[in-house]
């Protein structure tokens, strides 16, 4: 696909932000229906797990289809951009919130959690090693074996979505079996069951909102998890412009590229090293240790100045390594929030998706927002508008409308993408340590809940959940 040339770049920018958020929000919003039946429900934790299971295996390839669209030319490009984009994001969304949801019904434990995701980021690394490949196959003035590339790649994914969940569908049906055995022999004890008013009840909407709104750890940790996600995708976005501003004089083209493809493998190697802290000390402990780590560098790096590009080097490769990894490690802290959530309002079933969808709800604007605060910052103390070639006057600045020469210029904007870099680390760190502090869902609070939640569960469902 080429640039639709009656479309400004910033035209489509904002065309892209406001159509695409809401209807990613709008995704979010239909798993709440489901969800509040299931939080008022009491429902067998292996009905939950292979509903989780079906949904996955029906949107996962649609997944791999809307990835396939942007490549094959099928209507105008404004439009069919608009659209890919918005399908896109809504199937990942829906996979995201039954996959993330999966990791709080199939172990209870803090160790068992810690396990699955270690071996969650280890295959996803695997996964991102498609990154070189692509590398390989592009080629800007002719498509055709980077779409055959895609194609391959959407055929392996729809794949191994459909094997994968086929084999887990399986195992959970043949362990359903043998379980609902040993509960028909265990019929004659005297088991309390619920009334039948009790089983008929549901949440609305407006109840579990109200629910939430009291839910203190949880408004902290979404306003946390808001500067995370805003960092997140700020790095994410303005990498290659770091790269280009700071280093290009350093490095080659080719090594600015491999250096990018690492940057999106990194994060899931290194967080296989932040899982086994997490074992040993907690996962409040080391989110807490990554915040004041990101704070000690990006003051060191703000005191040693841009002319340091070996500790530059260092400082914009951990700086989203870590932060991505900070990301990642942040679901085990949603699967506590699920545990919280069930035993304070003492729930049938635990609302996973839902809790999961609520903290992606709440945070979508981090995402939203980072590109294009970036680009007005940038724009607003060096000049340089990102949609525009020519070098602007800067606006926050008192001199007149002479343009300068070229260097201090170039240098101005050299200055302006370093002093972009280190601070918005700072800034983010200090507010995430901050509502971090306030945040008590861990120690011998954490273990309580998590012994509430064993004695709430039935005894037949354990077995499911730690499979």
């Amino acid at each position: 696909m080429v640039p639709c040339p009656s479309l400004s770049p910033s035209y489509t920018m904002c065309s892209c932000s406001t159509t695409w958020t809401p209807l990613s929000l709008c995704t979010r919003l239909t798993s709440w229906p489901s969800g509040l039946e299931r939080a008022g429900a009491s429902i067998p934790s292996q009905d939950v797990v292979l509903t989780r299971l079906r949904t996955l295996s029906r949107h996962g390839p649609l997944l791999a289809l809307a990835f396939l669209a942007f490549w094959v030319r099928w209507a105008p490009t404004g439009m069919q951009f608009l659209l890919c984009l918005c399908l896109y994001d809504g199937f990942l969304t829906l996979v995201d919130l039954n996959h993330h949801a999966l990791l709080a019904d199939l172990a209870l434990s803090a160790h068992g959690r810690t396990h699955l995701n270690f071996y969650c980021s280890l295959f996803s690394a695997a996964g991102s090693l498609s990154v070189f490949a692509s590398y390989a196959v592009w080629n800007k003035e002719d498509f055709s074996s980077f779409r055959a590339f895609c194609v391959i790649l959407a055929v392996c994914s729809g794949l191994g979505f459909t094997g994968a969940t086929w084999l887990l569908r399986q195992r959970f049906e043949t362990e359903g079996r043998t379980l609902g055995a040993l509960h028909s022999a265990s019929e004659g004890l005297d088991v309390e069951e619920p009334s039948a008013s009790e089983e008929e009840k549901r949440v609305t909407l407006g109840e579990y909102l109200q629910q939430l709104a009291r839910h203190r750890n949880f408004l902290w940790f979404v306003g946390m998890n808001l500067v995370q996600v805003f960092h997140c995708h700020f790095n994410s976005n303005f990498f290659p412009l770091f790269l280009e501003h700071l280093l290009s004089d350093q490095i080659s083209l080719s090594m600015g590229s491999f250096l990018l493809g690492v940057s999106y493998i990194a994060p899931h190697l290194n967080n296989l090293y932040f899982l086994t802290l997490c074992q040993r000390w907690g996962v409040y402990a080391v989110v807490r240790g990554l915040f004041l780590l990101k704070l000690g560098l990006s003051l060191l790096m703000l005191l040693a100045g841009p002319d340091h590009l070996h500790l530059l080097c260092i400082f914009i490769a951990s700086n989203r390594v870590f932060t991505e990894g900070t990301c990642k490690l942040l679901t085990l802290v949603v699967t506590d929030l699920v545990d919280e959530d069930l035993v304070l309002n003492r729930r049938k079933q635990a609302a996973s998706a839902l809790l999961f969808g609520m903290v992606a709800l709440v945070t979508k604007p981090g995402q939203t927002f980072a590109p294009l605060l970036g680009t007005w910052l940038l724009c607003f103390y060096t000049g340089h508008d990102l949609f525009q070639q020519p070098l602007l006057n800067p606006v926050g600045s008192a001199r007149p409308w002479l343009d300068p020469p070229a260097p201090p210029r170039a240098s101005t904007l050299r200055q302006g993408c370093f002093y972009l870099l280190v601070l918005v680390p700072i800034m983010c760190a200090l507010l995430q340590l901050i509502t971090w502090s306030q945040f008590t869902l861990h120690g011998r609070r954490l273990h309580m809940v998590k012994a509430q939640r064993q004695s709430l569960s039935k005894p037949w469902a354990l077995d499911i959940k730690t499979v």
